[in-house]
């Protein structure tokens, strides 16, 4: 039989899907070998267990924490941790004083570092740069450490060279020397005094004195390092705070004609006052000498980024480029925005913590998916018959699209499956198989109405894809709302309803609707075998096609219950068509009893 052109959007359809199927089950396979990928979910701190935190704040100016200021400190600390790609983490207070962070798996350092970090965030001017380390110094060293290696001890010129070091970082770490008088503005060179410039060309990054930068006064000079430590800065005092920043996002920069540049930016949003006094800031740097064109974001001391101002900025927007890639950018946009919390943190305890549920209750949870899923298989083959498999077959395809797509997105956004996302999972195959009985019952109205199986597929596909979107629709945004105003566990909830919300529309549209539009070119169907859930006259179809009407099965003494039932129906769904044709064949056989008499 020719090739029609539904035959072939249905085939187009299932290579799409196949090649979706494939395509993430090779990223998965690739970062398993490559990455920290991993074959299944991740699990949340309910299921697998994890590492508790127990922090003590105090302010930045050694007052009491207030209860507010604690519950901002959750909050800002959760989004620390949502920003370091770590999910279903539980954030609370402990007390008046304590904050407890409980993450899922083992912590890395560097999350742990976000979460401990104070981070007072400011801005600072440029004065001077260097080189962090001694590179050149540091090679002849070595080089005379190697050449002297019999007659000269390399621990002891190491000794000697450490404690030189230290010496010249204590008088760098005493404190920048003011210069008299103190200029006004925050830029003016003059803050660079002889005996500064003494102290920073003896500090090294690699010197403790690095370490011990937090604590500088706002309104004098500072002496510090950037994260790398490659290169070290004078910056003059605190020009703004990093409490002016808004929003802070990593995303690919545009010209001014909006086509992209290919390269990652961080852009700010500052807020009206901040937008003020940076437009002032930036038209006092742009046109001067470097390094002085530069200013610093710095982060407790360290400098986070120290940019070259490229134009005025007069609108708060300001965005920082260079030789980013997504993930750097995105850490310097997260440091940016949630850095600014006023309060610093003591590390009280740090210990493992086993799972609150364990696997007996995650296996709890799929046996009741699993009862679920039975009763979905064995009501649909019950009021479907054969065509409950393609039921069947579309519930297989849609678990191993959700399958892939979680463990994807543990690889690439640390998602961790918990309890309650299993839950979320568990209710989703109900809306799964709403859908598929809205699409069977749409063309089993088709086929009432005389179309044939092919044609009943593709009216019944029409009027019931607008359903489906309609009813996934509203559970999709009810899940997006819920993910957004949740926290915890709820937000796991949601995000798996969301997501298999978004599968259900998939398989319907690339796999029930393109398998059923097959099935119907085939015989057992087209012939509506009263095995396949799609007999016309089961269904107590009216006609069998354009103008043949079927005639109303006449209820006979002793014909049963089945024939009664087919007589009703079909007298509910006759057509004006059918009706006329009735009334003028019952005036015309009165017409003729009329003659006869």
């Amino acid at each position: 039989m020719a090739s029609t052109p539904a035959v072939r959007r249905a085939r187009r359809s299932l290579v799409f899907l196949l090649v979706l199927i494939v395509g993430l089950a090779g990223l998965i396979t690739y970062g398993v070998f490559r990455s920290d990928a991993t074959w299944t979910p991740k699990l949340a701190l309910d299921l697998q267990g994890g590492t508790q935190i127990l922090l003590a704040a105090e302010q930045t100016d050694g007052q009491a924490v207030s209860g507010e200021q604690l519950q901002q400190a959750v909050s800002i600390i959760r989004q620390r941790v949502d920003a370091a790609g770590v999910s279903e983490a539980e954030i609370t207070t402990q007390g008046s004083q304590h904050i407890s962070v409980s993450i899922p798996g083992k912590a890395d350092e560097a999350t742990l570092k976000r979460i401990e970090a104070s981070a007072k965030l400011d801005f600072r001017p440029v004065l001077a740069t260097g080189m962090g380390v001694d590179l050149e110094k540091l090679q002849q060293q070595n080089e005379q450490a190697t050449a002297e290696g019999d007659t000269a001890d390399p621990a002891a010129a190491a000794q000697d060279d450490t404690a030189a070091k230290d010496a010249a970082a204590k008088d760098a770490a005493a404190g920048p020397v003011d210069p008299d008088p103190l200029p006004t503005e925050a830029g003016d060179l003059a803050w660079i005094t002889p005996a500064l410039q003494q102290q920073f060309d003896a500090f090294s990054c690699d010197s403790e004195a690095a370490l011990d930068t937090r604590d500088a006064a706002a309104d004098r000079p500072l002496i510090t390092c950037d994260d790398a430590g490659m290169e070290k800065f004078i910056l003059g005092p605190v020009e703004l705070s990093g409490d002016v920043i808004t929003n802070a996002v990593a995303q690919m920069g545009t010209t001014s004609t909006g086509a992209s540049t290919g390269e990652w930016v961080v852009q700010i949003t500052m807020n009206r006052k901040g937008a003020d006094t940076f437009g002032k800031i930036s038209t006092r740097l742009f046109g001067a000498a470097e390094p002085q064109n530069r200013f610093a974001f710095v982060l407790d001391g360290s400098v986070l980024s120290a940019p070259t101002m490229n134009g005025q900025i007069l609108d708060g927007r300001p965005s920082i480029s260079g030789s980013f890639t997504q993930e750097s950018a995105k850490a310097l946009a997260d440091q940016l925005k949630f850095g600014a919390l006023p309060m610093d943190f003591t590390v009280q305890s740090q210990e493992d913590i086993s799972a609150t549920l364990g696997t007996n209750q995650l296996q709890a949870g799929l046996l009741a998916g699993l009862i679920g899923l039975l009763l979905v298989v064995v009501y649909s083959i019950f009021q479907y018959r054969a065509l409950g498999s393609l039921t069947i077959a579309s519930l297989g395809v849609a678990a191993i699209l959700t399958y892939l797509l979680l463990t994807f997105f543990s690889w690439r956004q640390g998602y961790r499956l918990s309890l309650a996302g299993v839950a979320g999972i568990i209710v989703a195959v109900g809306f799964t198989a709403d859908s598929f009985i809205v699409y069977f019952e749409r063309i089993r109205d088709a086929l009432r109405d005389g179309f044939s199986i092919e044609s009943a597929v593709e009216h019944g596909w029409k009027r019931a894809f607008r359903t489906v979107l309609a009813s996934d629709g509203v559970n999709f945004l009810a899940a997006v709302i819920l993910f957004i105003l949740a926290v915890g566990n709820v937000k796991g909830f949601a995000f798996t309803l969301g997501l298999t919300t978004l599968v259900d529309v998939l398989v319907v549209a690339l796999f029930t609707h393109p398998m059923m539009v097959l099935l119907a070119r085939t015989r057992f169907y087209r012939s509506g075998h009263p095995a396949s859930g799609l007999d016309p006259k089961r269904l107590g179809a009216v006609y069998r096609g354009r103008a043949q009407f079927r005639e109303p099965v006449v209820a006979t003494k002793g014909a049963g219950k089945k024939n009664a039932r087919s007589q009703k129906e079909a007298e509910r769904r006759q057509t004006i068509a059918e009706r006329k044709a009735a009334e003028q064949g019952i005036s015309l056989e009165s017409a003729n009893t009329g003659k006869e008499s």
